[in-house]
């Protein structure tokens, strides 16, 4: 198949052309679903390039000997001299590395890979080898953003960036069933025309120009898609001639311009400000004159239930209102309150002890076995866990030997004598925060603690390459107001507006965790979880027929079934409190976990237990 046969897409076979005649355009992203021939068209790309340019696939089980090379054992042991294997990557100078579903890869190869093509240069340092070579390559990807969502830093690495769709009528899909039909969708074919307009493209590139106009033009560009970094304008640039050159013109327009930015700055845009939740301006603007709200408003002052609930009444009345999270306080209603993020500080080291399980991992906390190669290598076993030979550590146990083998020029070595490596890296861990958001949390600047915490336990787990997620729930439901991330400045957004009021829904907290954890652990079985609850446990709002203490309990024993997660929970009744009832005490004993004081919430005490209770438990 040719890539003029393909059908559609003109934006994602533009990304390519350009790349083809321009390599310093960054490489070509292609995002789409299921079905919107991102991979078949990613594999089409051989067709555009002269012959003898080199273009390798990197599988997704790629390994970092596979990558990188190696010293080649079997010949190096038959032959008495050392024979280097090459790697994929020292294939790849001058040519083009294709990665079909770059969100699969794993963080460690991809790592390798970017630095590589980063660089451009190859630099293999091991087992006593230490080599250089050139590995100036692009790279053409594929990736489904409905699956995961690929870090800001990874989309910036691209320079050109397509979204594909599928065919949407019936014509089109009709072209594309003939066309399977007649076995067009197979190897890439030489598409002779389109090849021999991009060597005349090529030949044209070192002498088309840019005005001054239209680099002023792309600077402000990238400047209004608030762009990191220079890339974008760099971009648009190389994209921009890349374009004029392809069209057999040696001054580069403002049309060349519109036609390129899309592909260079959609993937670059972002935002400086969080928008408003929705709803929030609608609430603002209706709230004068409307009966619901007057009523609901009325009824917020009447005394609570007595039954079944221990929060005060000034709590209730703090806590019963609308359902706007956010809500600006009003004269004469009961109002929510947003307390701000407390003082922020130097999060001591958290210390995790090793566990059994091998993982491909990565991070800069707790040391793990590493699953592969990857890792440092620590000692040498007998078992063979994988193909991963020892040679220093053979070489050793089999030279004692050699007199009574008959041996004097060469080694010879048997099964016996074969050690292996067993290796070692870092990995990094998630932290979840349930947090209780009722108008309990707003006494004694409760939760303005609470944020000081969780926003300096994030910059340590950022410089640690940990995850952070938070469940806050509150009123009569629960939510993830801070899916697991690595972003700072996400997360100190979502707490700088995390409000506190209403009625304490715990179960409903605890149930949203275990779904989270849950999900987790069917992407990242081996993932280490700490799960931080901080709470009352005076349970008022059931999500079911049982009482809501009934419902916590029940839900605390769910989620103490889940493998791999240890338990911190934070009572935030005080000790002196005349009407202390110790249900969070109840609550760690279904968690099989240790219970906290509300002494101990404080930012600097709390980072201190959550150390504590991960290195006796981990």
């Amino acid at each position: 198949m040719r890539l003029s046969d393909f059908i559609g897409n003109d934006a994602a076979k533009l990304a390519l052309l350009l790349n083809a005649v321009e390599p310093r355009c960054g490489g070509a992203l292609l995002l789409g679903g299921r079905g919107s021939g991102k991979s078949t068209l990613a594999r089409l790309m051989p067709s555009l390039l002269e012959p003898g340019v080199p273009f390798v696939t990197i599988p997704l089980h790629a390994d970092e000997e596979a990558l990188l090379g190696g010293i080649e054992l079997e010949s190096t042991l038959a032959s008495g001299r050392r024979i280097v294997q090459e790697g994929l990557l020292a294939r790849l100078d001058g040519g083009f590395a294709l990665i079909d579903d770059l969100h699969l890869l794993s963080p460690e190869v991809r790592a390798l890979v970017l630095e590589a093509q980063g660089r451009g240069e190859l630099i293999l340092e091991r087992e006593g080898l230490s080599r250089r070579c050139s590995a100036r390559f692009c790279i053409v990807a594929t990736a489904t953003p409905d699956e995961v969502e690929l870090p800001a830093g990874l989309l910036d690495r691209f320079g050109l960036c397509a979204v594909m769709e599928g065919p949407d009528d019936a014509g089109r899909r009709l072209e594309v069933l003939r066309l399977a039909r007649d076995g067009w969708f197979g190897e890439a074919e030489p598409d002779l025309a389109l090849a021999a307009q991009i060597g005349s493209a090529r030949k044209l590139l070192p002498k088309v120009k840019v005005p001054a106009a239209i680099e002023d033009r792309a600077v402000l560009l990238a400047q209004s898609s608030h762009a990191a970094g220079h890339r974008a304008e760099l971009f648009l640039w190389h994209a921009c001639r890349a374009l004029a050159a392809l069209e057999g013109v040696k001054e580069v327009s403002e049309g060349h311009l519109e036609r390129v930015a899309p592909l260079v700055l959609a993937h670059r845009r972002r935002e400086l400000a969080e928008p408003p939740d929705d709803g929030h301006a609608e609430q603002e603007a209706g709230s004068a004159g409307d009966p619901d709200q007057e009523q609901s408003g009325k009824e917020s002052s009447e005394p609570p239930p007595s039954k079944g609930e221990g929060n005060t009444t000034e709590d209730h009345q703090r806590g019963l209102q609308g359902d706007d999270q956010r809500a600006r306080p009003q004269p004469g209603r009961a109002r929510e309150e947003v307390q701000e993020v407390g003082r922020s500080f130097a999060v001591r080291r958290l210390a995790f002890r090793k566990d059994r399980l091998k993982r491909k991992a990565t991070g800069r906390r707790t040391a793990t076995k590493s699953e592969g190669r990857g890792g440092r290598a620590v000692r040498s076993t007998l078992c063979p866990p994988s193909r991963d030979v020892a040679l220093d550590a053979t070489l050793r146990a089999c030279a004692p030997f050699q007199a009574a083998r008959g041996r004097k020029d060469r080694l010879l070595i048997e099964i016996d004598d074969f050690r292996y490596r067993q290796r070692e890296r870092k990995m990094g861990h998630l932290v979840l925060f349930i947090v209780d958001g009722s108008g309990s949390m707003g006494a004694r600047r409760r939760m303005t603690e609470t944020k000081g915490a969780v926003s300096s336990l994030l910059a340590d787990c950022y410089e640690k390459r940990d995850k952070v997620a938070m469940i806050v729930f509150r009123k009569d439901r629960a939510e993830t107001v801070l899916p697991p991330t690595s972003s700072v400045v996400l997360a100190s957004r979502r707490l700088a507006v995390l409000p506190v009021g209403g009625r304490t829904p715990l179960s409903a907290g605890l149930l949203e965790a275990h779904r989270l954890i849950r999900r987790v652990r069917l992407k990242e079985p081996r993932t280490r979880i700490l799960v931080v609850l901080i709470t009352d446990g005076r349970a008022n709002q059931a999500v079911g027929a049982l009482t809501p203490l009934e419902e916590a309990s029940r839900a605390a024993r769910m989620i103490a079934a889940e493998p791999g997660c240890d338990f911190l929970v934070v009572d935030t009744e005080g000790e002196r409190d005349l009407l202390r009832v110790g249900l969070a005490r109840n609550l760690a004993q279904a968690l099989g976990a240790e219970c906290h004081t509300v002494e101990s919430l404080r930012a600097e005490r709390l980072t201190a237990l959550a150390r504590e209770r991960l290195e006796e438990r981990a």
